[in-house]
């Protein structure tokens, strides 16, 4: 079965069931090779005719759509399906979701550079607040209008009025952002989500290296959201015991919410409080509280011992973290970049007031962290589009510029995966001060790179 080619989509269509005896048969090596070789800078599987799939004859398709991105940098997933069969897959690949999946070949195709500057108006929700924010900025840098619905209900209001709007975006999901991780970031403090009986195995299914590397990027405050466990045992003890201790020289503080102790020995509450664990009954204890929060360490950093010093491998790929950054920041606020100066150094900010900051973390093949400080100008020009309007609340943009940055590091994870290196990356950390940012990086060396944004001043800088 060969794809068919047109307006730079290529669509295999297959047809009838899909599953782990027939799937393979729908595909052949010739299949591979020659696909390869399309002018395409988009391919897709349309699930129209499909009456029945699996996860093992989707497999067979995801295979030879992930050879053809490696090969040819092409967008690649599935579309034609309705509701369901999104649901379905979403759950089938839902640790692993690295493919596109457009709800109707249409919609496809206004995230296709050969529709480029065809603007239309697009209504567009997601559940997934990151997927909202990359498909307003895809369709933005392909000349589309998007009007972005912030909630379900948003969504099926404006829903209603047809008339307004060319194209209405749902059951879609972009695939070449960063990974998806069980986690969510709130206030800057980063929660994670736990449940059923803890033991050893929290110490295999645990991301210490996304731990590790949030501390390292900034963040202080970790909850654990247990609302759901119904008991841990002594492994998880010591588990637990050790992410606290090793967090100490960050000034990190681990937070457990909703925790009962039914049936979990009350002697390990008294452990974890010894160890620097703090108990809540609930989130909103923590979250709405904003004294605390920054008591806790959501606002706050410390010097770290082990100091990790800037190496040739990252220095090399400068430029494309550089590119990743300009462009979507060029896109965002119509403005063209210019640079103004750049050296190895700490990093220096000379002037503070009306600026904000984010930073994201990266690791795999390489590992460090990006920082962008911004003029609140650029960060509420940015933003505006994310939000649906201009707003000076400087915590409606900080929230939003967290999105910005995450689409950042989605462009540089996959501008470096062209060049053969496997990243993965944290979610970004905010700061509306810069002295909380300072705090962070004051005695970290890197490469302070100094932009303009017509008149704005803006400034990158990449360190370990």
């Amino acid at each position: 079965m060969r794809a068919v080619v047109k307006d730079g989509i290529g669509i295999f269509s297959p047809q009838g069931f899909l599953d782990g005896n027939n799937g393979s048969l729908f595909l052949s090596i010739e299949d591979i090779e020659a696909t390869k070789k399309l002018n395409a800078d988009m391919l897709l599987v349309s699930l129209k005719k499909v009456i029945f799939f699996n996860k093992n004859g989707l497999d067979s398709f995801v295979k030879i759509l992930l050879k053809v991105r490696a090969a040819n940098h092409a967008t690649v997933g599935f579309c034609d399906f309705d509701h369901k069969k999104f649901l379905s897959i979403c759950k089938f690949y839902e640790n692993d979701l690295n493919f596109s999946l457009f709800k109707t070949q249409e919609i496809a195709s206004l995230f296709a550079s050969s529709f480029k500057n065809q603007q239309k108006n697009v209504l567009l929700y997601s559940e997934d607040k990151s997927q909202r924010a990359a498909m307003a900025i895809e369709l933005h840098d392909n000349g589309h209008n998007p009007i972005v619905a912030q909630s379900e209900e948003e969504f099926n209001e404006k829903s209603k009025v047809k008339t307004a709007y060319d194209i209405i975006i749902d059951n879609t999901y972009l695939g070449v952002m960063g990974q998806k991780v069980a986690t969510r970031v709130t206030g800057n403090a980063i929660i994670y989500t736990v449940s059923a009986f803890l033991d050893a195995e929290i110490g295999n299914t645990f991301n210490i290296a996304y731990h590790n590397n949030s501390l390292n990027v900034g963040f202080r405050l970790f909850i654990f959201d247990a609302y759901k466990v119904v008991s841990m045992n002594v492994h998880a003890l010591n588990f637990f015991s050790k992410l606290a201790s090793s967090g100490a020289e960050y000034n990190a503080t681990i937070c457990f919410v909703g925790l009962t102790f039914e049936k979990t020995p009350l002697a390990f509450k008294e452990t974890l409080e010894d160890a620097g664990i703090v108990f809540f009954n609930h989130m909103d204890d923590i979250l709405k509280n904003k004294e605390l929060l920054e008591e806790l360490g959501a606002s706050s950093a410390a010097t770290v011992k082990n100091k990790r010093v800037l190496n040739k491998a990252i220095v090399t790929e400068l430029p494309n973290f550089i590119d990743a950054t300009v462009a979507t920041i060029e896109m965002m606020t119509n403005s063209s970049a210019s640079k103004e100066t750049a050296q190895v150094n700490k990093l220096e900010i000379l002037q503070k007031e009306n600026k904000i900051a984010s930073s994201i973390g990266f690791y795999g093949d390489i590992d460090g962290m990006v920082i962008l400080v911004f003029p609140f100008a650029i960060a509420k020009k940015a933003c505006t589009l994310l939000i649906g309007e201009e707003t000076d609340d400087k915590e409606q943009i900080l929230d939003t510029l967290a999105e910005l940055v995450n689409i950042v590091g989605g462009k540089i994870k996959t501008l470096l995966a062209d060049e053969n290196i496997s990243v993965n990356i944290t979610l970004p950390r905010t700061y509306s001060e810069i002295d909380s940012l300072l705090e962070v990086s004051h005695d970290k060396k890197g490469v302070q790179v100094d932009l303009k944004f017509d008149d704005d001043r803006f400034l990158f800088f990449l360190t370990r």
